[in-house]
């Protein structure tokens, strides 16, 4: 037989557990809504269906002679070396993004071959130093 401490104790942390698993479950939905996927243009290519409402992340590397610029519109071509992608963007791109460079572009899939992007990042490797700090350090060295 249980005692009344007992009891308590069982109940107390019954609804613990209970409390910790509807919170565990709202944090994990929360996520799930807010994930972007990174997928290259050969991912893109085989996936079966292109859902254009879903946010997702394309990237690669930005094709040399690719880059075009009108007015308020960048139209440029993401490769994995495979397949190839069109982005088009609107707005201002980093100041790493350039031809032959890697880029990571989110945004909406229109279709298999065109790719509407709300923001770019430019990549860098792990040698990118800013240009202030390279200034500053020859300066030093000097």
């Amino acid at each position: 037989m249980l005692t009344k401490k007992v009891k308590k104790r069982v109940s107390l942390l019954s609804i613990l557990l209970f409390l910790l698993i509807i919170s565990l479950f709202f944090i994990l939905k929360s996520l799930t809504s807010n994930i972007l996927y990174f997928k290259s243009p050969t991912d893109v290519q085989l996936e079966q269906d292109v859902n254009s409402l879903k946010k997702i992340r394309v990237g690669g590397m930005v094709k040399k002679n690719s880059l075009n610029i009108n007015d308020n519109e960048i139209k440029f071509i993401i490769t994995d070396f495979n397949n190839e992608l069109l982005v088009s963007y609107t707005g201002t791109v980093p100041n790493l993004f350039s031809e032959g460079k890697g880029v990571v572009a989110e945004g909406r899939l229109q279709d298999k071959k065109f790719f509407i992007a709300d923001r770019i990042l430019a990549k860098h490797d792990e040698k990118y130093m800013p240009p202030e700090l390279k200034e500053l350090m020859n300066n030093d060295a000097k």
